[in-house]
């Protein structure tokens, strides 16, 4: 089905990068840029999608950004690797749900790379290890391009991610691979940001069915 665009974008403001990923995301749309991952790392943030707004969830002592993507709320912070896939979807990929199972099934073969068994439960969308919530997804579509995408949690600080509740999830749910106990994959190798990205592109063509090119050192505001 073709390659696809790697950029690392190091870290990056969540409110940036989600203005960016909508010029980008009009720019596939216009086939003036190649179907394109984007890797980054965000500050501390919390961001708070339609289902949260019309809930009334109220999210106390972390910093928040409203945002447009499906689901409730998502803590974003150190220690969390976000993939963001601005992908062109052809007719026979565009399903919603399919695109977020491709998504789920991806992360879950990335973790058994690293010797995690992780798994879907149908309470809530996303990848879990070990009756804990890893790794999450929302996404947004125009014209079946996708914005926005999945965030895994691998060492993230303190409880931050633990202590958080909200759109009938309990505190506690979501946590890292590092608090479960998975800080290094069967060779030894730690179980970091570099592992975990080289896991997701070494099954990325297997679940998305695009070939991944070498990453590109990437800033938002340079031309993808």
């Amino acid at each position: 089905m073709g390659q696809i665009t790697v950029l690392r974008a190091g870290v990056v403001e969540h409110r940036l990068m989600a203005e960016v990923m909508k010029e980008m995301q009009q720019q596939r749309i216009d086939g003036n840029i190649s179907d394109t991952l984007i890797l980054v790392e965000h500050p501390e943030v919390v961001t708070v999608g339609p289902k949260a707004v019309r809930e009334g969830v109220v999210v106390e002592g972390y910093p928040t950004s409203l945002t447009d993507r499906g689901g409730g709320i998502t803590w974003h912070g150190p220690g969390q690797l976000v993939v963001y896939p601005i992908i062109k979807w052809i007719i026979e990929e565009q399903s919603v749900r399919g695109i977020i199972g491709r998504l789920e099934d991806w992360a879950i073969s990335a973790f058994s790379d690293c010797g995690i068994e992780a798994y879907k439960d149908h309470s809530m969308q996303g990848a879990w290890v070990d009756g804990h919530k890893i790794c999450s997804i929302g996404l947004s579509f125009l014209h079946w391009v996708s914005r926005h995408g999945m965030s895994i949690n691998i060492q993230t600080p303190g409880t931050r991610v633990e202590d958080l509740k909200g759109c009938g999830m309990r505190a506690g749910v979501h946590t890292s691979l590092a608090q479960l106990g998975y800080t290094h994959d069967p060779t030894g190798r730690a179980l970091d940001m570099t592992r975990i990205e080289e896991a997701l592109l070494g099954t990325c063509e297997q679940h998305l069915g695009r070939a991944p090119l070498d990453p590109i050192e990437w800033s938002p505001e340079m031309p993808a």
